[in-house]
């Protein structure tokens, strides 16, 4: 029976108790070190006093030849944050250039964690400001699975295929594996990802098993753009680029039915036959990098939400979650409130979180800053990219001005 079936209050009692039983049977740990055998204790530095700040501690672990680590967190109580940036601990597959398997911190537990081979390597990592007692785990050496239930993942590059959890459909997945599928497209192209079925053990928190996807080629927090678990397939996904990352483990516990996924490679230029050009302002390759010239102009939107509907692209609210400034232009990144008219913009979708790329070809003109809402009215590039100009209609977002856009949302353009 796992701990996810107890009350909060008895689940916070159980655990304080096996911690201060287990407290009293370790030995005191230091900053890292070499550990082997069948089994054995990690902790952190000072566990179960508060752990030092700015400090880096790495464990190697290595079992007998021809086993397998697993790694069972028994208290985990890290500074809390959701990419885990300033305390947290990462788990490698191997001792050298290993994959990681993972990052965690917070207080909530991940389910057991099974390296490739005999060797894992386990490092914490806190910032001058700490917060909590750190970490216990124990590891154990398991046998390998048979080649059956270990034979997934894998580097996928055709322009479609599937790929599915072992044993699938005939018998529930195994349990303590770890499977990473790495799918490559044609750097021109983007990858569509679907899941047919899907039912994987269900936790809130989908703790002990479950399927994370990333944009790009390896397990990065940052570039995650959903962790599932549960009997519901995960909507549609679309990468960012040409690579997408999927990494299915399961815990040593409950297993379940497992899934089947399908992904197809599509090209970035959405087609647009149907649809004919909505602008004749401003041509969406014309100008492609800021200029003196362009830049130089007056710095003033023309005319109003009305007269510039028509003439864009695209016309979205949304607020700036990030900004790069490249060549002149900064590059941003919009987390959309509301699509007015899509126009050919990218839109990325990640559950029910949508974004876009947006580029002020003059850095300074319209002025745009991180943590604000705008309206934005633009053209699009032929990757998809918005892109706005010193004369485009971009304002700040405010309550008010919905009525108005959503008045527009149903006017018929004329071009």
């Amino acid at each position: 029976m796992k701990e996810m079936s107890l009350s909060h209050h008895s689940h916070l009692l159980l655990q304080s108790q096996k911690t201060r039983q287990l407290i009293n049977e370790l030995p005191t740990f230091t900053c890292g070190g070499v550990v082997s055998g069948e089994s054995g204790f990690i902790g952190s530095e000072g566990f179960p006093g508060v752990y030092p700040p700015n400090s880096k501690c790495t464990w190697k672990i290595t079992v007998p030849e021809g086993k397998v680590v697993v790694l069972s967190f028994r208290y985990l109580d890290l500074e809390s944050d959701n990419l885990c940036r300033y305390d947290f601990v990462d788990i490698y597959s191997g001792h050298a250039n290993g994959q990681r398997i993972g990052r965690f911190c917070g207080t909530v537990k991940p389910g057991a964690l099974v390296s490739s081979s005999n060797k894992m390597l386990v490092q914490m990592t806190s910032d001058a400001n700490t917060a909590g007692s750190g970490f216990i785990a124990k590891f154990s050496a398991a046998e390998p699975h048979e080649r059956g239930d270990q034979y997934c993942g894998g580097r996928l590059e055709k322009p479609s295929g599937s790929f599915q959890t072992p044993n699938w459909p005939e018998r529930d997945y195994p349990a303590g594996v770890t499977c990473s599928w790495h799918i490559v497209a044609p750097k021109n192209q983007l990858i569509e990802l679907k899941f047919e079925k899907f039912d994987v053990e269900r936790d809130n928190y989908c703790r002990y098993d479950y399927v994370a996807v990333f944009n790009g080629g390896e397990i990065n927090d940052a570039k995650r753009i959903g962790k599932y678990c549960g009997d519901s397939p995960p909507a549609p996904i679309l990468s960012e680029k040409n690579e997408l990352f999927i990494q299915f483990l399961s815990d040593l516990s409950l297993t379940a039915d497992g899934f089947i996924g399908h992904y197809k490679f599509r090209p970035k230029k959405l087609p647009t036959t149907t649809v004919p050009p909505t602008t004749t302002t401003v041509p969406a390759t014309s100008v492609s990098k800021p200029t003196v010239a362009l830049c130089q102009q007056k710095c003033k939107r023309s005319g109003t939400l009305e007269s510039n509907y028509c003439s864009s692209n695209f016309v979205i609210t949304g607020t700036v979650i990030s900004t790069i400034t490249r060549a002149g232009s900064l590059h941003a990144t919009i987390s959309i409130i509301n699509v007015y008219k899509e126009g050919n913009l990218a839109i990325q979708q990640a559950g029910k979180n949508m974004s876009a790329k947006i580029i002020a070809v003059c850095k300074q003109c319209p002025l745009i800053r991180r943590g604000l809402n705008y309206i934005i009215m633009g053209q699009v590039e032929e990757d998809g990219r918005g892109k706005i100009f010193p004369n485009s209609f971009v304002m700040s977002f405010k309550t008010k001005n919905q009525k108005i856009l959503n008045a527009l949302k149903n006017k018929t353009c004329y071009n």
